[in-house]
C-alpha cells in the first residue's frame, strides 16, 4: 500500500516527489466528459489533480443527501485513479471558488442567529452531520486505504475572514473524527497577516497567489521557518486566470506571463494550477462579489485555463506544457473521448406562455401576513413572485419594497412598473391603481447568487427575497401569497395559457437531433433569465455580458426531438434561436 508523507518535502513510498497539480471541479462539468478533461490534465505533464466538494450541491435540502450522477465525486475520483492520477481534496464546508454562498448550503440561513464559519454550534453540528454521510465516501480513497488522495483541506483561505483559532482546530477534528487519515492542509494568500490568521499547528500551511511568485512564495517560507514547520513550499492556488462578473468585461492574461510565472514557482516548490479547466457554472450555482455592491458573477468559469470553458486547449496549453516539461517526462495520453461540435442551425420558437398565466401549474402559494425571505420558504435558489390584492382604486405618491435582495420586477395588475438593483433598491415607486377594485401587485425577486467571499459572507443580504416588507405611503402592506420558483420542475408550464406582452414569459424551442454534438445558444434580443435544455438548467444570460452565449455539451442532448425552454424577464425574445458550433461572446 502507497504511503504520502510531509517531512522537509513530499514523500511518495519514501521518494521525494514533486506535486504538479491542475484544479478540475466535477460539479462544473458533465460526467460524460469527466475523462477527456482528467486525460488532458494527465497529457499537460500533471500528476494529480485537485478538486472542491461543494456542500450545498450534495445537501441541497437539509438531511437529504446527494452523491450519485453529477455529484458522484467518487466516480471521478476513481477515474483519476485509473488515469495515474492522485487527488487533493478539499471538502472543507466553505470553498469560496465563486460559486453560490462559497458552497455553504442556504438553508443553514433559516436560523436567524446563524453564524458561518464559526464555533456556533447550530453551524458546527451542520458540519458534523453533513461529514458523518460526505467521509462513508472519502474514507475508502485516502492513500492510506490503496486510494489516490494524498491530501485533505481544513477549510478555505480562513485568514482571510477570521482568525479564530478554536474553529479551525473544530474543522479539523471533525475531519480526523469521521475518519480523515491523510495529511491536511490550510491555504491562505501570500502574505504573513493571513497566515498568521489562517493556520494552525499540526496542519500543514500552503500558500495562494498568481503573481510576483518567488517574493509570495518567499513569504511562506519565511513564515514557516519563524514557526519551526518542517515542510516543502507550495501554492496551492497558482492563480492563472481570473473570473467574470455580468456587466464587466471578458478576463484575459497574457500565456507568457503566467508561463513565467509558474517556471518561477516550479524553482521553488510545488504547484496547484488554479484552474487547469474551469467549466460552467449550470443551475443557479453561480456565485456573487461585492464591490460597493453586489456583482454576481457569470455562467461561464471559463477562467481562461489551459482549458477553455468546453475543454479545448488554448493558448496557455502549449505555453504550460512546455515549462512543465523542464521537471518531468510529458506522457503521450490517447483521448478516449470523442467530441463534436454541431452547428444545428435556426430553430423555430413553438410556444409562449407569461408566467402570470402558468404560475398555480409551477407552484403553490403560502400565505403570510408579512413577506418571508427565500430561506424562511424552504428555498435556495431561483425566484420568488410575491402577490397581494392591495384594494381600491387610487394612486401612491411613493411606495417601497424595504430591505429587498437581489434584484426586483414590480407589477401592478400584470404591467410592469419598475426594475430595482442595486443603487436603486429601496427608491420610492409611485403607483397608480387602475382598477375600481382588487388591484393585484406582483414582485419578482430574483436572487442573483449569494456572495461567496469577505466580510459580506455573513451580511443580511446573504438571505434573498423581502426581507422588511413592502411599504404603501408610509405603512407595511400585510397579506401576502408566496410562490417559490426554484424552476426545478420546467416540465410543469402550462404553455396553453395566455401570452401577454412585456411580462416574464416562458419560450419553447424544439429541434431534432441526429448526431449529438456539443453547440452554443445565442439569445442577441433577449434580456435576462435562464435557459433549459431537455428539463436541465444551463444557466442564467444577461443581455449586459461580457458573454452572449451559454453552452449545450452533447451528453445533454439526445438523438430525437430536443426541447428548449427558455426563461426570461425582460418580456424580450426572438422567434428563432441560434444553434452554432461556436460560440458568441
Amino acid at each position: 500500500m502507497s504511503k504520502f508523507e510531509i517531512k522537509e518535502d513530499f514523500y511518495l513510498n519514501n521518494e521525494k516527489i514533486k506535486i504538479i497539480s491542475g484544479a478540475v471541479h466535477y460539479f462544473r462539468i458533465v460526467p460524460e466528459y469527466w475523462r477527456d478533461r482528467l486525460e488532458k490534465l494527465k497529457s499537460i505533464g500533471c500528476n494529480c489533480v485537485e478538486t472542491y466538494i461543494p456542500w450545498n450541491y450534495h445537501e441541497v435540502k437539509q438531511g437529504k443527501f446527494n452523491f450519485s450522477g453529477n455529484r458522484d465525486f467518487v466516480k471521478f475520483i476513481k477515474i483519476a485513479e485509473e488515469l495515474g492520477l492522485y487527488v487533493i481534496l478539499r471538502p472543507t464546508p466553505y470553498i469560496c471558488a465563486e460559486w453560490e454562498f462559497g458552497g455553504l448550503p442556504a438553508w443553514l440561513l433559516k436560523d436567524d442567529s446563524m453564524r458561518v464559519r464559526s464555533t456556533y454550534p447550530g453551524f458546527l453540528n451542520a458540519v458534523d452531520s453533513y461529514f458523518t454521510q460526505l467521509f462513508k465516501h472519502i474514507v475508502p480513497l485516502q492513500i492510506t486505504n490503496g486510494g489516490p488522495i494524498i491530501m485533505m483541506q481544513v477549510e478555505n483561505e480562513y485568514g482571510s475572514f477570521g482568525n479564530d483559532k478554536k474553529y479551525l482546530t473544530a474543522i479539523k477534528d471533525l475531519m480526523i473524527k469521521h475518519g480523515a487519515t491523510v495529511p491536511l492542509f490550510t491555504s491562505d494568500g501570500g502574505w504573513r497577516e493571513v497566515l498568521d490568521a489562517g493556520t494552525i499547528e499540526g496542519v500543514f500551511p500552503t500558500a495562494n497567489f498568481g503573481s510576483r511568485s518567488k517574493e509570495q512564495i518567499g513569504n511562506l517560507k519565511e513564515f514557516m521557518k519563524d514557526n519551526n514547520i518542517e515542510g516543502p513550499l507550495m501554492c496551492m492556488e497558482f492563480w492563472i486566470g481570473w473570473f467574470n462578473n455580468w456587466g464587466g468585461e471578458f478576463k484575459r492574461r497574457d500565456a507568457d506571463d503566467a508561463a513565467k510565472e509558474l517556471s518561477d514557482m516550479l524553482e521553488e516548490g510545488h504547484v496547484n494550477i488554479y484552474m487547469f479547466h474551469g467549466g460552467t457554472n449550470f443551475g443557479f450555482y453561480n456565485g456573487c462579489s461585492y464591490h460597493n455592491g453586489q456583482d454576481p458573477q457569470t455562467t461561464t468559469y471559463d477562467y481562461d485555463a489551459p482549458l477553455n470553458e468546453w475543454g479545448n486547449p488554448s493558448d496557455k496549453y502549449q505555453a504550460f506544457k512546455k515549462v512543465i516539461s523542464e521537471y518531468t517526462k510529458i506522457p503521450e495520453i490517447k483521448l478516449s473521448t470523442d467530441i463534436k461540435f454541431k452547428n444545428y442551425g435556426s430553430i423555430k420558437l413553438s410556444n409562449k406562455v407569461s408566467l402570470f398565466s402558468t404560475l398555480d401549474k409551477i407552484a403553490k402559494p403560502i400565505h403570510n401576513d408579512i413577506t418571508l425571505n427565500m430561506e424562511k420558504l424552504n428555498q435556495n435558489f431561483g425566484y420568488i413572485l410575491y402577490r397581494a390584492n392591495i384594494g381600491k382604486k387610487r394612486t401612491f405618491e411613493k411606495a417601497k419594497l424595504a430591505d429587498c435582495d437581489d434584484r426586483a420586477q414590480v407589477f401592478i395588475n400584470e404591467k410592469h412598473v419598475v426594475t430595482q438593483y442595486k443603487e436603486t433598491m429601496g427608491e420610492n415607486i409611485p403607483l397608480t391603481l387602475d382598477k375600481e377594485d382588487n388591484n393585484i401587485i406582483d414582485i419578482l425577486v430574483e436572487n442573483l447568487g449569494r456572495i461567496n467571499y469577505g466580510a459580506s459572507l455573513v451580511s443580511p443580504k446573504q438571505r434573498k427575497g423581502i426581507k422588511g416588507g413592502v411599504m404603501l405611503d408610509i405603512h407595511f402592506h400585510s397579506g401576502w401569497d408566496h410562490y417559490s420558483l426554484e424552476l426545478d420542475n420546467i416540465d410543469d408550464v402550462d404553455f396553453s395559457g395566455e401570452y401577454k406582452e412585456n411580462t416574464p414569459a416562458f419560450y419553447e424551442y424544439t429541434f431534432n437531433v441526429k448526431e449529438k454534438g456539443d453547440t452554443f445558444i445565442h439569445l442577441p434580443n433577449f434580456g435576462k433569465g435562464s435557459a433549459f435544455i431537455n428539463g436541465f438548467n444551463i444557466g442564467r444570460f444577461w443581455e449586459i455580458g461580457p458573454t452572449r452565449y451559454l453552452y449545450i455539451p452533447a451528453p445533454l442532448l439526445k438523438e430525437g426531438e430536443n426541447r428548449i425552454v427558455i426563461f426570461e424577464t425582460e418580456g424580450r425574445y426572438q422567434d428563432t434561436i441560434q444553434l452554432s458550433d461556436k460560440p458568441l461572446y
